[in-house]
């Protein structure tokens, strides 16, 4: 396994060295001098996509300002590329090949390369990572699965690609949130401070309230923090005090989560309320909907 590839990318797209044969290695025909780091135009159509790669979402606007530079002056820098049964996979650089398709290339400088599956996948994170290319989101997913595929610690992965360890920790921890907030990270419509704050409060219901409520308020990050200290702390999210629920009520809601096998609050009094039944996958909404028809 190559080491320090956390430091950067600077190693991939630095000068080209040509390999001399040793010394006193005697050749008797004549054979042509190879350089191994030199780019070669390619086929774009010969060239793949990565299908780990962890930016799953490219700007068209973007795309479309780099293809009309393309047009003008090329490809200023190669992207890197592997073989994979007679045709090539991209190891890094998909934005610009993208940009060069709009642009009508037909080939595209590349730096063939030779890597484990596994220094592809840090690679693809990497570059990612330090163009600031990866949504938060992607950022977690893709390094979770660093983590799992490759049987890597965090401190492992951390020093991979160049990040602290409680940043790794904490980047993976946003997928523990629902999946309505990771939406919401994923189309910014908050930001990935909102989502590590919300991390503090335990329920899902209460994450998915401030959530909303940093949307419609357009609460920062600061005010957010501030926001879910007093939830923690008893404050409730209304100023309005809710009565307490009596004991037969408390009774009533603890016999709903003993028939459905779940989360359930009831929220209210007994003249008025509402009764919340927490589900977590589409396997586990069809069985209770089977108990409540009595499909047991």
């Amino acid at each position: 396994m190559k080491k320090g590839l956390g430091r950067g990318l600077d190693s991939l797209f630095g000068e080209y060295e040509e390999e001399k044969a040793p010394a006193e290695v005697k050749v008797e025909t004549k054979v042509e001098q190879v350089v191994v780091n030199e780019p070669k135009e390619i086929e774009i159509g010969l060239i793949d996509r990565n299908p780990d790669q962890p930016r799953k979402n490219f700007d068209e606007d973007a795309l479309n300002e780099l293809a009309e530079s393309i047009k003008s002056f090329g490809v200023v820098q190669p992207i890197i590329v592997q073989e994979n049964n007679g045709r090539y996979i991209i190891i890094a650089g998909e934005r610009r090949w993208r940009a060069a398709r709009i642009a009508g290339l037909k080939k595209i400088p590349c730096l063939v390369r030779e890597y484990t599956k596994q220094e592809v996948s840090e690679i693809a994170i990497i570059e990612n990572l330090q163009r600031e290319d990866l949504n938060p989101i992607e950022s977690a997913r893709a390094i979770k699965n660093l983590i799992e595929q490759y049987h890597l610690t965090q401190d492992e992965v951390a020093d991979k690609i160049g990040k602290s360890r409680p940043a790794v920790a904490n980047t993976i921890r946003l997928l523990t949130l629902p999946e309505a907030i990771i939406n919401l990270v994923e189309t910014n419509k908050i930001s990935a401070g909102h989502a590590r704050a919300l991390l503090a409060l335990e329920s899902s219901v209460k994450q998915k309230e401030v959530a909303l409520q940093i949307i419609e308020k357009g609460l920062s990050v600061r005010e957010t923090e501030r926001l879910i200290h007093n939830i923690n702390q008893g404050t409730k999210l209304s100023a309005t005090k809710r009565p307490e629920k009596s004991v037969e009520l408390k009774e009533f809601e603890n016999q709903i989560k003993r028939t459905l096998l779940t989360k359930v609050q009831i929220k209210g009094n007994d003249n008025k309320g509402k009764i919340i039944i927490e589900y977590y996958n589409k396997e586990d909404l069809n069985r209770i909907y089977d108990v409540l028809n009595n499909k047991r």
